[in-house]
């Protein structure tokens, strides 16, 4: 693959820096910026969604990865040791999201009611020694008492009372791993619960999960140590005509309930409908928000992030509102059809960029425009800051993180894949 040589990119930066002065932007400025604002790298790109509780890996509950690519983490080891290679080529200092069914019991079976911080110590340990921040998530589906297509709003007493004690389980565990790694944890909860065709009552389950979802978040944790976060989706495979926590649901719970954040999945939409609208609006009433960023094809498929119109309006909107200490930003993607590596780089080089992007964004001219109600001019800025420089000031910004510049770390992947990867049988 090619490599810049380094004179270059900072010849090319520091004309880049020239010409971003000229409209006001200081590109160190936007680069210290930039080091501030991690990006949570989802752990389940690397096992395609399989978890550790059994050999068969994933089932049920409308989760589903596609392809077969050679070198499948096969466990906590082999897991930590990808995502190690992964940030290694990764400008900045990351974070990584868990779910629960991570969770390492030397082979002993744990219900998912019954883990505890001690089935998580892998994972914290090596999170410390990195000096990074950990997410978590309570693992809803792909279990037994999921099969209804219910968990938190189920009818059956017994099947809601076990995902109620999941869940206070995993917050918990949340709450203990951002109290060690002394950066708050975001606890994130999804569940899949609705129904493939129409249903004659919509109100009952919806109620229902309202009550768990109080039982669940009862206790109080100190918010240096644990941020609570629900999110919705429009359909899944098996609830495509009916699901209980939609966007309207968890919207108005959270309003309701201040201390929880809302999460929005950039693929848990209408295919047509974008999410960077959503962020200003909510952002009127809600302190706090989580971002899940990936891409869907055509429907919630989970696709790798791209440095595209819609990752870019995503990051706009969240500087222009000034709010990048108010929003976490997450990935959620898993693509098993190429190296799961190069995946999770690819999508988060991608992410970084149109963080990047905005920031270096000459805003204050947009609004001065606005302002003065010349929209011809807001429009015409528009369209020529799309021609700055932007990818100049992206390759200074890796080459100072000691990271690849270009497409050279596809070298490193490849060294790693033959190395590594197709070892694993």
């Amino acid at each position: 693959m090619v490599i810049l040589n380094g004179e270059k990119v900072n010849q090319a930066y520091e004309a880049a820096k020239e010409i971003y002065a000229q409209y006001g932007v200081d590109t160190e400025n936007v680069m210290e910026k930039i080091r501030k604002i991690p990006i949570s790298l989802h752990c389940w790109q690397g096992d395609d969604v399989a978890g550790f509780e059994s050999s068969s890996g994933l089932s049920g509950g409308g989760i589903m990865a596609t392809g077969n690519y050679p070198g499948r983490a096969r466990n906590g080891a082999e897991l930590r040791q990808d995502l190690d290679k992964a940030l290694s080529l990764i400008p900045g200092k990351q974070r990584v999201n868990l779910h629960a069914m991570y969770a390492e019991t030397d082979g002993i079976p744990v219900g998912r009611d019954e883990l505890t911080i001690d089935h998580f110590k892998n994972w914290v340990d090596w999170a410390k020694a990195k000096g990074i921040g950990l997410d978590f998530n309570p693992t809803f589906f792909a279990h037994p008492l999921a099969d209804s297509g219910y968990t938190l709003s189920s009818t059956d007493d017994k099947v809601r009372k076990f995902w109620i004690e999941h869940g206070k389980r995993s917050r918990e565990i949340a709450a203990e791993i951002g109290k060690t790694l002394k950066t708050p944890c975001v606890n994130n909860i999804w569940i899949p619960d609705g129904s493939k065709d129409i249903p004659a009552n919509r109100l009952s389950n919806r109620q229902i999960l309202k009550e768990a979802l109080d039982e669940v978040l009862a206790s109080k944790f100190s918010d240096d140590h644990l941020v609570d976060a629900v999110e919705s989706k429009l359909f899944g495979i098996g609830s495509e005509s009916y699901v209980v926590g939609s966007h309207e649901f968890y919207m108005g719970y959270t309003i309701s309930n201040p201390d929880v954040a809302l999460c929005l999945d950039a693929g848990h939409f209408h295919p047509t409908e974008n999410i960077y609208d959503k962020i200003s609006a909510l952002l009127t009433y809600k302190e706090k928000l989580l971002l899940h960023v990936s891409r869907g094809v055509r429907w919630d498929s989970d696709h790798v992030v791209l440095f595209n119109d819609d990752t870019q309006a995503i990051m706009q909107e969240i500087k222009r509102c000034n709010a990048f200490g108010k929003v976490s930003i997450a990935l959620d993607f898993f693509d098993a059809s190429i190296n799961r590596i190069t995946a999770w780089v690819t999508g988060t080089r991608a992410a970084l960029k149109a963080i990047l992007y905005s920031l270096l964004e000459p805003t204050h001219l947009l609004v001065e425009a606005e302002e003065n109600g010349n929209f011809g001019n807001r429009l015409a800025l528009l369209e020529e800051f799309k021609g700055l420089p932007f990818a100049a000031v992206w390759n200074k910004y890796c080459q100072e993180n000691n990271i690849p510049v270009g497409t050279a770390w596809l070298d490193e992947v490849k060294n790693y894949e033959d190395t590594v990867l197709a070892m694993r049988k």
